[in-house]
């Protein structure tokens, strides 16, 4: 069965995604909630078009994004970490930590699938990482992983 799914779903797909799952599962579980609807020719056309509306309201959000920008330059974030004696950290740090930490200290919501980094560090230092805000908005900002 083919789905678009309306809402993020872990391990299944992203927003606006045409997925194929189980017939039960998207019997059952995915229409009913209302994240996800079956992908027939009607709904594929009115996809279409829902994309094409949340890439405008993105587009109309390019001036506060470059506000972001301008307001994360030069800035940094410190992020509490348990670390072992040779400065190794226990886990790691995810986009999901630094999102949540520059809310906290910078008072900036960040969406944390817009933040991006090529390896997450494991250890104690400091680090920076991408935001992509919008295609033609990107920031980077600089974190420093500091024992607890």
């Amino acid at each position: 069965m083919d789905i678009i799914l309306l809402k993020d779903l872990d391990k299944v797909g992203y927003k606006h995604d045409i997925v194929k799952v189980k017939n039960g599962y998207g019997r059952n579980y995915l229409i009913p909630q209302g994240i996800g609807v079956i992908a027939n020719a009607t709904n594929r056309g009115k996809l279409d078009t829902l994309i094409a509306e949340e890439d405008a309201k993105e587009a109309a959000r390019v001036d506060e994004y470059k506000e972001m920008v301008t307001a994360l330059e030069g800035k940094s974030v410190k992020i509490g970490v348990k670390a072992g004696t040779s400065g190794k950290i226990f886990g790691s740090v995810t986009n999901v930590q630094l999102a949540a930490a520059i809310q906290d200290q910078l008072g900036m919501e960040v969406h944390r699938k817009k933040i991006n980094m090529e390896e997450w560090p494991k250890e104690l230092g400091s680090f920076t990482a991408n935001i992509d805000f919008h295609a033609d908005v990107k920031a980077t900002i600089d974190f420093e992983l500091i024992q607890e």
